[in-house]
């Protein structure tokens, strides 16, 4: 067959996207017997961790076929985790999605995770139906929650009701997905491939999981990865509920591949798209310390494979990582336990300022003048976060630039600069002597030096929260808001809207039931840094 359709399943946690995996793999004949969440026994949810715990960690692939012949479609699909502290997981797969399905509880309705993932659905463009799901539950209401979502989401996608525990509503589902979203046909031409996992084999070796928009790889080619290359020495492509070995994988599927050197985001042949943003970043970072301080160092490097948004550096001799929330805490503790036998403890979890500058700071080592066989000269200044040049590009090799470029953005990056224009103001080299590391480890000394001219002032994160209240309490709401930073900007009788700082969120939930008899509802989303210019 060679329609595909690479399908998303999101949802807020609870709602119910792993079993509803679960029923289209066994109505598909995927999987002979079907698995429950609460049993730990889902085709998806592989992990120990997740049949420990009953929730999606990580995100996890399968397939099914709807129809045969010329009409058959493959269907690539994607549970994704619904708890908020794994989000960064939901934001890897979104960038190799044909389509979605947004899953919805007919007892709970629309929730604030629910919310969050279809406005950002609805800001790629990624087509998505509506699954409402639960309707077999005591207190379950289908015209209400249809409702909810055409008023609360701002969406007119087709909604199907049904329940993923009996199976029902899943034909006309199915249906509808396969006529709904677009379902694309093999695109031939040059290879072109985005990493959207990354996980370690047996033998510890990083195995990639590519989706694939155009093109065949095939076991020991040489492809490219971004400006560099590798060779691939094996192939899994993802069938059914395996992913048996291949010599070739080609475009539409999602394959494994072995024996690549790469990062999360990583393009594999030429790029399919821009990589962007799509959530906001953690505000929240720990210290994590252990006896073992080399095999936590090593283990941490591992997981920042799998999951970059940690953020993995090093603040003088404390290992940092940073977090979404305190469940993510805990998961990375017992994997670390579990899966590399590292015991470790946590510091008290702080929230995670950034840097803006003051004002314009320059600094420039020429050559001779310190380890390095290398000129650089930068100038920062308040701006957007751009790299640019004022020296001219021949006046160093490609490779030079590439390096002091991609050297001076992670240098930010590690020291939390935000709002930063780096112009490169003096280049020089000598050849034979100079290479590449030359410029790499001079830049990330003369941008600190330019930007500690420049002065910087630290900012907070900010969230954006809606609150629902009983009309009855919304003055004793507005003084407890007062106390803990938030900010209305908008107030009528039972809802308020407006900022808060992150750091006092979790205090904000920890008042609610009391204040509003718990009929309170809050919904916070990472907003903007308060602060400087």
């Amino acid at each position: 067959m060679s329609r595909t359709l690479n399908l998303g399943i999101l949802a807020h946690v609870d709602a119910g996207k792993t079993s509803l995996t679960e029923r289209l793999l066994h109505t598909a004949g995927v999987i002979d017997t079907l698995g429950s969440v609460d049993a730990g026994n889902t085709q998806t949810d592989s992990l120990a961790l997740e049949r420990q715990r009953g929730i999606t960690i990580k995100s996890a692939v399968a397939s099914f076929v709807v129809g045969s012949g010329s009409d058959g479609v493959v269907v690539n699909l994607i549970d994704t985790p619904g708890h908020p502290d794994f989000i960064a997981e939901v934001e890897r797969v979104l960038d190799v999605l044909d389509g979605a399905v947004l899953v919805v509880s007919a007892v709970e309705g629309v929730q604030a995770q629910t919310r969050v993932l279809m406005r950002t659905l609805q800001r790629l463009e990624i087509p998505t139906v509506v699954f409402v799901n639960k309707m077999d539950r005591r207190g379950a209401d289908g015209q209400r929650v249809a409702r909810a979502v055409a008023e609360q989401l701002a969406t007119e996608a087709p909604i199907y009701f049904g329940s993923a525990i009996t199976g029902a509503g899943l034909d006309e589902l199915v249906a509808g997905v396969t006529s709904a979203l677009p379902v694309t046909d093999v695109v031939d031409g040059p290879l072109s491939g985005t990493v959207f996992k990354v996980e370690r084999g047996r033998a510890g070796e990083k195995v990639a999981f590519v989706r694939l928009f155009s093109g065949t790889v095939r076991v020991r080619e040489r492809v490219k990865i971004g400006d560099r290359e590798g060779k691939v020495t094996a192939i899994a492509v993802i069938e059914g509920g395996t992913a048996p070995r291949r010599a070739t994988a080609r475009a539409g599927q999602i394959a494994k591949l072995w024996g690549l050197d790469v990062r999360i985001g990583d393009t594999i042949g030429l790029a399919h798209r821009d990589r962007v943003r799509h959530f906001a970043p953690p505000t929240l970072e720990t210290v994590v310390e252990s006896p073992d301080r080399v095999a936590l160092h090593a283990a941490l490097r591992q997981l920042a494979e799998q999951d970059p948004l940690i953020n993995l550096r090093l603040d003088g001799d404390d290992l940092v990582v940073s977090l979404y929330g305190e469940v993510q805490k805990e998961v990375i503790e017992a994997t670390l336990a579990l899966d590399y036998g590292v015991a470790v403890t946590f510091r008290e979890t702080r929230t995670v300022c950034v840097e803006r500058l003051r004002g314009v700071g320059e600094a420039v080592r020429f050559l001779g003048a310190s380890p390095y066989a290398a000129t650089i000269g930068f100038r920062v200044e308040p701006g957007p976060e751009e790299f640019r040049l004022e020296v001219e590009l021949g006046s160093l090799p490609l490779a030079f630039f590439k390096a002091t470029e991609d050297a001076a953005r992670e240098t930010l990056r590690a020291d939390r600069i935000h709002d930063c224009t780096v112009t490169m103001t003096h280049s020089g080299y000598s050849s034979p002597v100079s290479v590449a590391g030359d410029f790499r480890n001079l830049a990330p000394i003369v941008l600190r030096e330019a930007v500690r001219r420049a002065g910087t002032v630290t900012c907070e994160p900010m969230h954006r929260f809606r609150l629902e209240v009983p009309a009855d309490v919304l003055t004793a709401v507005l003084a407890a808001l007062g106390k803990v930073g938030g900010v209305p900007l908008t107030t009528t009788a039972t809802v308020l809207e407006g900022h808060i700082p992150a750091a006092r969120v979790h205090e904000l939930h920890r008042r609610l039931p009391s204040l509003t008899r718990g009929e309170g509802v809050l919904e916070t989303e990472f907003d903007h840094y308060a602060g400087g210019a």
